[in-house]
Order: structure tokens, then sequence, then C-alpha cells
């Protein structure tokens, strides 16, 4: 499933630390904005691991809009940028 995360954090550390774990799953489309295609498991996964890194904090938020086809369907980006699609199969 299309998913898009957002972060916003002043903690410069854990501000790397998210970029870090969300390169590992998507591409980054805005500054602390990711997009990914993840299935349930990973998803499950990715969640997990940005609350054990967010869990207590007050100085961050982290937001994941989980997008179905016909929502991804209607998404729409203005200006130039790299396509970006569905991969053909995914990794575990």
């Amino acid at each position: 499933m299309f998913t898009v995360i957002a972060y916003d954090t002043s903690d410069d550390r854990l501000r790397k630390t998210l970029a870090r774990t969300l390169e590992g799953v998507g591409r980054r489309v805005q500054g602390s904005v990711f997009e990914a295609y993840l299935d349930s498991a990973r998803y499950i996964r990715l969640r997990e691991r940005l609350m054990a890194l967010t869990d207590g904090r007050e100085d961050v938020s982290v937001r994941c809009y989980r997008l179905c086809g016909p929502c991804e369907a209607r998404t729409q980006e203005l200006g130039v940028g790299p396509e970006f699609g569905a991969p053909a199969y995914f990794l575990f």
C-alpha cells in the first residue's frame, strides 16, 4: 500500500535517525516527508521501529498516511521530480 510518512522534531540527532530509518524503506520527497510502498507486515515493522524511537518524547511528531489504490490514483504531484511507482516485488 502506498504510504506517506512525515515527521517533525527539534532534536537534530533524532531527525537524522528518523531520516536514516525511512530512507531504508522509501524515498524522500521533501525534507521530512517520505513515500513508500509497504505491505502490511513491513508497515507494522516500520511503525514499531518509529514508535520505539519516539516513545515518550514530547518534541516529535510522526504521521503515517496509508492510501488505498483509488486514493493514490487521485494524488497529484506538481513540479518536477523523479518517477516513483510501486515495486514489482517486495524484499523481506
